[in-house]
């Protein structure tokens, strides 16, 4: 009997279940009643990609003659990313379908105010970024756009500033992946500590404001809807495929900005959104039972998370301890400006309710694990209305300033 020890350990599904089980127990822990919840597993991603990248994969990356488990990792990733977006679909369609029965509501009463909300968060995160680069000669700008897609955690943001860039080489386009990997994992960490954080700074009531939406958005008794079906993996999967479709349409928009695409996590959102809330198409039922997709939310979620540590792991932890340093708090800073200036324009200014809210800080900056954070944070999935509602207005907005950053401050 032999066994291989280390291509077991650096095969993708035993890390996947190493950071998602150890991340899960880490998210149990409170302390002063904040927790990390499902998002424990992308900080023991992180730890757990960092050391095996580190150990088994980095002492290769100059040699011929690799093995087979090495050489995967190096073409692949740790994890291939067909699946981390997998995962990332199946999150964003059941997030789609939960959030679908209150969006018809959501829009009519709060959606110039989502516009307006969306725009200001990635303005302001431009903004910021646009000021460090401009005072700090220093900082590439082509890796400070990269930070500022990743600090707002958006991969469309990335597709638009990589071809913006194209015509300028493939170092340009390494030091904007560059600033897109130091950006991303204090953009994450920022937004999920924010949900937590925001309700104890700000004195909120979560279980008042639980009410208030129940009231503002069916009455004082919830009805139940009788036509909704457990589930149906058609169903499921037609949103999904619809999603992904619409994801890969591309809109000429003129010669500065080119083409707005939403991706294929706003094209999926968006596929939820409106086929969850017209309920059915001939056969196929997607009024589905909430707790069945809350399930699918719940798995999805955790194995994404673990993932987007995994694959940033090496990356983010020798950044931090090398010489990204500056690109790192220039991330941390437009990311917590970002969503602060969200917080007080949609709180103060335009006093939408936290539940809400906090799912729109989200959606405003494009950041699918902050959702899961809101929603645990809130122990509710109706944030998932305003994350929907203001996720495409903050993708364009993020598209445009993306795209105008590094063309002001050049």
């Amino acid at each position: 009997m032999s066994f291989d020890y280390i291509k077991f350990i650096t095969d993708p599904f035993v890390l996947i279940f190493l950071s998602v089980i150890s991340g899960l127990i880490l998210g149990k822990l409170e302390i002063k009643r904040i927790r990390l919840g499902n998002s424990g597993g992308l900080f023991t991603g992180l730890f757990i990609g960092w050391f095996v990248y580190k150990q088994y994969i980095l002492p290769y990356e100059v040699l011929k003659n690799i093995p087979s488990y090495a050489n995967k990792i190096l073409v692949n990733g740790i994890v291939p990313k067909e699946l981390f977006l997998f995962t990332l679909i199946c999150f964003i369609a059941s997030v789609g379908l939960l959030a679908s029965k209150d969006i018809g509501k959501v829009i009519k009463k709060y959606g110039f105010k989502f516009v307006l909300l969306g725009l200001s968060i990635t303005f302001t995160g431009a903004l910021i970024c646009f000021t460090i680069a401009y005072f700090n000669k220093e900082i590439n700008i082509y890796a400070i756009s990269g930070a500022y897609v990743g600090a707002l955690t958006s991969s469309p943001g990335l597709a638009a500033a990589l071809e913006s860039v194209s015509s300028l080489g493939k170092e340009t386009e390494a030091m904007v992946g560059l600033g897109y990997a130091v950006g991303y994992i204090p953009g994450v960490i920022v937004v999920i500590f924010a949900m937590q954080l925001f309700p104890t700074i700000f004195n909120i009531d979560i279980e008042k404001e639980k009410e208030l939406f129940n009231l503002e958005m069916r009455g004082k008794e919830e009805k139940v809807n009788s036509k909704a079906t457990d589930f149906e993996i058609l169903s499921f999967l037609f949103v999904c495929m619809v999603g992904f479709f619409l994801g890969q349409i591309k809109i000429y928009m003129g010669d500065t900005i080119k083409y707005f695409s939403l991706g294929s996590t706003g094209g999926v959102l968006v596929s939820g959104l409106f086929l969850g809330h017209i309920g059915r198409i001939g056969f196929m039922n997607f009024q589905m039972n909430p707790k069945i997709l809350g399930i699918i939310r719940e798995l999805s979620l955790s194995i994404f998370l673990a993932i987007v540590g995994l694959r940033y792991g090496y990356s983010t932890v020798t950044t931090i301890l090398g010489e990204g340093g500056q690109l790192l708090i220039a991330a941390l800073t437009c990311s917590a400006l970002a969503i602060l200036m969200g917080f007080l324009v949609g709180r103060y200014i335009f006093n939408i309710n936290w539940i809400m809210l906090s799912g729109a800080l989200c959606g405003g900056m494009t950041s699918t694990p902050g959702l899961g954070a809101a929603i645990d944070a809130a122990n509710s999935d109706d944030v998932t209305a305003g994350y929907g509602a203001s996720y495409p207005f903050a993708l364009f907005g993020m598209i445009i300033f993306t795209i105008l950053l590094y063309k002001l401050a050049v």
